[in-house]
């Protein structure tokens, strides 16, 4: 089996390659990861190593990685990045990074050169995505293993009668952090007994930037003028991370919204794509970028990127965007501002989505008419939800800490 992976994984590669001529992200893929082996040629013996797949496990583990800078200042802290989204936009984020690369392909020549070059104390995974070969190279070489926020679903390879390969590598790993008791039970099946249940770190990341960004209103130098001038005093319905779902129902709502300010931050922000949603609303919106001052617009579209997260601050509820393809997007953001939370049908893989909804502020929505009846319930009920849901995230902080107290790099 492991020879079938890593055919597997050359052919995966290629693909890549071939891609990449026509496909953008393929190329940065590829272009990332020329000259690795240069960029880890110099590193100081003390490293810290965390994979990440992509930005929203960056997210994940930053706050595991500021606890440890705490506990050891003089370590260095190597980030690896499957994804180019997230080696385009981690930078953006308030973090403790000493050198981010992308991670090379899972080949047993790169994971052998990898490990070589950068002799990590310990290697941390986040969340998800094990690389068979890097694992198995770093229990070789007696490296600790960890994974951390991790979360596991019944139908993963893994759990399968055909997964004993896959299996071993979950069993390489010396110690889980997970997020909850369901995957904490799905590793004890396959006798994995080091697991410990602390719940998501994401909850510590969302609570830190909530703070610095409260800290940073009472500068009035520093207010986000484009959003006090555009709402006049108002709270705003927030569509952040929107599709096309979601901007449809928009749409098909605004009958019924002739009284509100509507924030739309699209996922993907290229000009092609704003463009489109301001020919849909036409006159009604105005783009963040173009904002001059306020003329009667009841829209306002966040065409940047980095804005999202303070307009969560100016909104009374959102409505987040990815629900409706299974790629629900970042549901914790806007809670941690006490906002009512409306998603598309399709989050069963987003366990948050799940106990949001248990608690009682968050809503899933098939349509525009069913969006608005529950935001008539919101509206009536606002000051009671808002209060749950600013409450449970607060209850859900300090994962980071009993991660951090309970690993040992020595």
């Amino acid at each position: 089996m492991h020879a079938l992976y890593n055919f597997a994984i050359r052919l995966y590669g290629i693909a890549i390659f071939i891609f990449s001529f026509f496909n953008k992200k393929a190329k940065s893929w590829i272009k990332g990861r020329k000259n690795w082996r240069k960029q880890l040629a110099s590193l100081p013996q003390n490293v810290i190593w965390f994979h990440c797949a992509s930005l929203g496990e960056f997210d994940q583990g930053l706050p595991v990685m500021k606890e440890m800078k705490l506990i050891y200042p003089n370590h260095f802290l190597l980030v690896t990045f499957f994804s180019p989204s997230g080696m385009e936009h981690y930078s953006k984020r308030n973090h403790c990074v000493d050198l981010a690369i992308y991670l090379p392909l899972d080949t047993r020549q790169n994971a052998i050169d990898f490990i070589k070059l950068t002799r990590p104390k310990i290697g941390i995974f986040v969340k998800y995505e094990f690389w068979a070969n890097y694992i198995l190279e770093a229990k070789k070489q007696n490296i600790k293993l960890v994974s951390i926020a991790t979360i596991l679903r019944k139908n993963q390879i893994y759990f399968k009668t055909y997964g004993s390969f896959f299996r071993r590598i979950l069993q390489s790993i010396d110690y889980f952090f997970v997020q909850n008791n369901a995957t904490k039970t799905l590793l004890n099946s396959i006798e994995i007994e080091n697991v410990v249940v602390v719940g998501d770190t994401r909850f510590d990341n969302v609570l830190a930037n909530k703070r610095n960004f409260e800290f940073k209103l009472e500068d009035s130098s520093t207010k986000p003028s484009v959003f006090y001038d555009f709402l006049n005093e108002k709270k705003a319905i927030i569509f952040g991370s929107s599709w096309e779902p979601e901007e449809a129902i928009l749409n098909e709502s605004l009958i019924n919204l002739k009284h509100e300010k509507i924030i739309i931050a699209p996922h993907n922000v290229s000009e092609s794509n704003v463009a489109r949603l301001a020919k849909i609303f036409g006159n009604n919106a105005v783009r963040f970028t173009q904002f001059e001052k306020y003329n009667q617009q009841s829209i306002l579209i966040l065409d940047t990127i980095g804005h999202l997260s303070t307009a969560y601050y100016f909104g009374k509820v959102a409505f987040v965007g990815g629900g409706f393809s299974g790629q629900l997007h970042n549901i914790l953001e806007p809670a941690v501002f006490g906002l009512p939370v409306f998603f598309g049908t399709k989050h069963s893989k987003f366990p948050e989505a799940e106990i949001f909804i248990e608690e009682g502020f968050a809503f899933h929505v098939e349509s525009a008419t069913v969006f608005i009846e529950r935001l008539n319930f919101v509206s009536e009920n606002k000051e009671t939800l808002s209060k749950k849901a600013s409450e449970f995230i607060e209850k859900q902080k300090g994962a980071a800490k009993r991660i951090v107290n309970d690993l040992k790099l020595f």
